[in-house]
């Protein structure tokens, strides 16, 4: 039995960055780093993303 080996390519990965560039925009904050570890600590707690929290935020402050 002849064994095929998959090369690895990276189309996929180029393919996935491309719609998200299309379709999404990004937000860069800096906050202490002391707000950040408790933020991520407190998303871990209640199961929620830290991007479903930002989402939330900003559909609040627009009024959606």
């Amino acid at each position: 039995m002849v064994s095929i080996v998959k090369r690895k390519t990276y189309t996929s990965s180029q393919v996935k960055e491309r719609y998200n560039s299309k379709v999404y925009g990004r937000i860069a904050v800096r906050l202490p780093k002391e707000l950040v570890d408790e933020f991520k600590i407190e998303c871990v707690k209640r199961e929620i993303s830290q991007a479903g929290v930002i989402k939330e935020a900003i559909e609040k402050f627009l009024g959606k």
